[in-house]
C-alpha cells in the first residue's frame, strides 16, 4: 500500500486501486460510472460523511487507477472490490454503485453477499435490450476513434488531470466500447439478491422508467398495496426511487440523491 496526500493505492487482486476515505461511522463504499472516478461523489460527501465512513474507489482504468492487462469486465472489477473490502477489514459495508459502478456493485452483491450490508443500484439497466435503439446506436460509437471528439469534455479533462497515463484515454474508450457490445441479462442476479436493495433511477434515464419498475418487481416490489402498516411492502426491505427532473448523466447531482440513499440505508432498511 502506498500513500499520497489525497488518498492511497491499495494492491489487491492483481491491481493497484486508488482509494479515498472520508468521515467516520458505518462504512459506505461508492462506485462511480464509466469514464468517471471517485471524484464524481465529491459534491455529496458533506451530506454523507457526518454519519458515515465513505470509501470511494477508482475502478480499473479509471481515475487514478491504472489499467492492467485484462478485459474490462463487471465480474473482474467486482472481484477487485470484494478483495478491497476484505483487505481493508470493512465490516459489511453498504455499497452504492452508479451506472458502470452499479453493475460492479450488483456482481459483488450476487457473488459475495456475505461481504456487504445494503445495496443501492443507481441507473443500472439489467438487460442490453432495455435501451432506446437511438441510445444503443450512440453507445456503439464509443471507442478510440471517438477520443478526439471528447477533447474538452469533463471525462476527458478528468482523465488528463488524474490518470497515471493520460495518453491511455483512447484505450479506455476502446475497453468501454468493447464491453458495451456484449448482450446481457442480469435479471436473475437481481431476483436472487437477499440484502435490502434500493433501485434508483432518473425520470429521464437511459432506460425507460418502466424498466426500473420491472427490476423492482423482481424484488417483490410494486406488486400490491403496501398497506397502512407497511406489511404489504416487498419482503427483504427493498425499495424504489425515481428522481424527478434528472437524466442518466446528472442523477448523482440531484439534491435528492444523497438524502434518498441515507433514508434507505437508515430508515427503510433499518
Amino acid at each position: 500500500m502506498t500513500t499520497t496526500a489525497t488518498g492511497r493505492h491499495v494492491d489487491v487482486n492483481g491491481i493497484s486501486l486508488y482509494v479515498e476515505t472520508h468521515g467516520s461511522g458505518r462504512p459506505l463504499v461508492l462506485l462511480h460510472g464509466g469514464m468517471m472516478s471517485g471524484e464524481q461523489f465529491a459534491p455529496i460527501l458533506p451530506v454523507l460523511t457526518p454519519t458515515r465512513q465513505v470509501i470511494t474507489v477508482d475502478l480499473q482504468g479509471h481515475g487514478r487507477t491504472a489499467d492492467i492487462d485484462r478485459p474490462l469486465a463487471l465480474d473482474t472489477m467486482a472481484g477487485d472490490v470484494a478483495a478491497l473490502i476484505e483487505h481493508l477489514g470493512l465490516d459489511r459495508p453498504d455499497l452504492v454503485g452508479y451506472s458502470l459502478g452499479g453493475g460492479v456493485a450488483l456482481h459483488v452483491a450476487a457473488t459475495r453477499p456475505e461481504l456487504i450490508g445494503r445495496l443501492v443500484l443507481t441507473s443500472v439497466y439489467l438487460r442490453s435490450d432495455a435501451l432506446d435503439p437511438a441510445i444503443a446506436a450512440q453507445q456503439s460509437q464509443v471507442g478510440a476513434a471517438a477520443a478526439e471528439f471528447m477533447v474538452g469534455t469533463p471525462p476527458y479533462e478528468l482523465y488528463q488531470r488524474v490518470a497515471p497515463r493520460p495518453e491511455d484515454f483512447p484505450r479506455l474508450l476502446d475497453r468501454l466500447g468493447e464491453w458495451m457490445t456484449h448482450d446481457f441479462d442480469y435479471s436473475e442476479l437481481v431476483r436472487g439478491l437477499r440484502m435490502p436493495t434500493l433501485i434508483m433511477a432518473a425520470d429521464a434515464d437511459m432506460a425507460p422508467v418502466r424498466h426500473f419498475a420491472d427490476a423492482f418487481a423482481l424484488l417483490d416490489g410494486g406488486l400490491r398495496d403496501g398497506g397502512w402498516d407497511g406489511s404489504g411492502r416487498p419482503t427483504g426491505g427493498h425499495a424504489l426511487a425515481i428522481l424527478p427532473g434528472r437524466t442518466h448523466y446528472d442523477i448523482t447531482d440531484s439534491p435528492l440523491f444523497a438524502p434518498s440513499v441515507l433514508d434507505f440505508l437508515t430508515v427503510v432498511a433499518g
